[in-house]
């Protein structure tokens, strides 16, 4: 593949006719049938804007999950929908209506097969499918039957990876753990978080990513990001752990984020999707600001193991300004491989 291959980091917003609009947990406007058919041409249409604005490495756009987290968890026995309680996450960062966990946990069957083989069978590009990392989900759901956090997350882990290998299977190239959780328990994410992920990539022969960032562009996301000082160094207690995991690709904000950028060092080895495109601003990115990150980030990471990302997923915003930013980063991608 060509230098800087471009991707973003999972989700697009959705439709209109499909979502309610610039939400978090979007309620569907359609039904039976014609959901599950909106679902499906919302998937084209998302490849589709990803080729015609140069994206290399494309994904579902999540069109047919709710949310990143409960879109998988709705197909899994042993939690209860009915019984939500309100819970912290990311630390008590924000609080959600959450289900719980009343059971031995078992998949209802594949997850994720019929928007995966969808995709694959309408683009000829290298394919991504994200899921959310086992630490993010048991800090994103009640528990009323483990008792234990580590215990549950191993349990997640075992279901994603039933689901990863099918994935595998049905012609994904790259399967990206979602984990936003690993910048909030740094000492965990040593203990079992990353054992967790590698319970969850068992086996696979594909490439293997996981996503970590400081949350997407929402109020409690961006006034806590105010709170952590002048430069976001969390990640100097991970990336070591990282870098000798058996992840192949990290994905990491960079595009105006405070992580000191001589932070990627630490992932020796890894390649690096860098967020060169600002999901939580609904200014516009420049091609020459897109190209300037790449090329900061390429003084700490060998530039063959660049990929040019968004920082976060763009289910929350708006659908213009996120296909716009999906052009600039094709296009920057385009102006940093020439230069460099």
């Amino acid at each position: 593949m060509q230098l800087f291959p471009t991707t973003i980091a999972g989700s697009l917003p959705k439709p209109a006719w499909l979502a309610e609009p610039m939400k978090l947990w979007p309620p569907w406007r359609l039904s039976g049938g014609a959901l599950e058919e909106g679902k499906r041409d919302a998937t084209l249409i998302a490849l589709k804007l990803q080729e015609d604005c140069g994206i290399d490495i494309v994904t579902d756009g999540e069109q047919s999950r709710q949310h990143f987290v409960h879109g998988f968890l709705e197909f899994v026995e042993g939690i209860d929908f009915s019984r939500r309680v309100e819970m912290g996450i990311r630390a008590d960062r924000y609080k959600a209506m959450v289900p719980t966990v009343t059971g031995a946990l078992r998949l209802k069957g594949r997850v994720h097969a019929h928007e995966a083989r969808l995709a694959r069978a309408h683009t000829s590009r290298k394919l991504k499918f994200t899921l959310p990392g086992p630490m993010t989900i048991v800090d994103t759901i009640a528990d009323a039957h483990y008792g234990d956090r580590v215990t549950m997350a191993m349990a997640f882990a075992d279901l994603l990876n039933a689901e990863a290998r099918g994935l595998q299977d049905d012609g994904v190239d790259i399967i990206q753990f979602d984990e936003p959780a690993f910048n909030v328990y740094m000492r965990e994410v040593g203990e079992w978080g990353i054992a967790a992920l590698h319970r969850a990539i068992e086996g696979l022969t594909c490439i293997s990513a996981v996503h970590i960032c400081y949350g997407y562009g929402i109020k409690a996301n961006i006034d806590w990001k105010a709170t952590l000082g002048e430069e976001w160094r969390q990640y100097q207690e991970i990336f070591p752990a990282l870098a000798r995991s058996h992840i192949d690709q990290v994905s990491i904000e960079c595009r105006n984020s405070l992580v000191p950028l001589d932070l990627l060092r630490l992932l020796e080895g890894k390649e690096v999707q860098v967020g060169a495109v600002d999901v939580a601003t609904d200014a516009v990115e420049t091609p020459e600001q897109v190209a300037a990150v790449l090329a900061a980030a390429a003084k700490y990471v060998p530039r063959e193991k660049i990929i040019a990302g968004t920082n976060c997923g763009m289910a929350p915003m708006r659908r213009d300004i996120a296909l716009a930013k999906l052009a600039v980063l094709g296009k920057g991608a385009a102006l940093a491989r020439a230069r460099l």
